[in-house]
C-alpha cells in the first residue's frame, strides 16, 4: 500500500494504483475520506464515500482476477466522484431490488440507491472497466 495521498496540482483530483486486499481496505476508505474532508465535505458525503470504497475494492477482491486497480477521487463544483478502474470487463448486474436472503449482491444495489449517480463502463484505453458513483460534497449524498 502507498503511503502518500496524491492530489493533482489543481488540488481537484485524487488517484492512486493499489493491490485490492480485505487487509487495506479500511485504510484505503480512511485515505478516501481524508481527501473528502479536505475538501471541505459534509459528514454525510465523507460516510458514503467510505461505504462506497469498501464496496467498490471488495467487489474487485471477489469478482476480479487482476487485483491491481486505481482508485480515484475526483471534485468537481460540489460534486465528489469515486472511481475504481480494474483488469476486468465483465459489467456488474444489479438488479431493480436485491435478494435480502443471500449474502451477496446488495452493495452496489446500495450505494446506487444512496448516491446521486451511479455507473459502470468499460475503458477505451486498456482491458477493463470503471465503476463509480457520485454524491454532493457539501449536503446529503442525494
Amino acid at each position: 500500500m502507498a503511503s502518500s495521498v496524491r492530489i493533482t496540482n489543481n488540488q481537484n483530483v485524487y488517484g492512486q494504483s493499489l493491490v485490492a486486499d480485505g487487509q487495506h481496505i479500511e485504510s484505503w476508505r480512511g485515505r478516501a475520506a481524508d481527501v473528502v474532508r479536505g475538501w471541505g465535505g459534509s459528514a454525510s458525503a465523507v460516510e458514503l464515500v467510505r461505504l462506497g470504497v469498501s464496496e467498490l475494492l471488495s467487489n474487485v477482491i471477489r469478482h476480479v482476477a487482476e487485483r491491481r486497480c486505481y482508485l480515484r477521487i475526483v471534485r468537481i463544483g460540489g460534486e465528489v466522484t469515486v472511481q475504481v478502474f480494474d483488469r476486468s470487463r465483465k459489467l456488474p448486474v444489479i438488479g431493480e431490488a436485491p435478494d435480502w436472503d443471500t449474502e451477496t449482491g446488495r452493495g452496489l444495489w446500495m450505494l446506487r440507491e444512496m448516491a446521486t449517480r451511479f455507473g459502470c463502463e468499460h475503458t477505451f484505453h486498456c482491458d477493463g472497466k470503471i465503476v463509480w458513483f457520485s454524491c454532493d460534497l457539501h449536503g446529503d449524498p442525494r
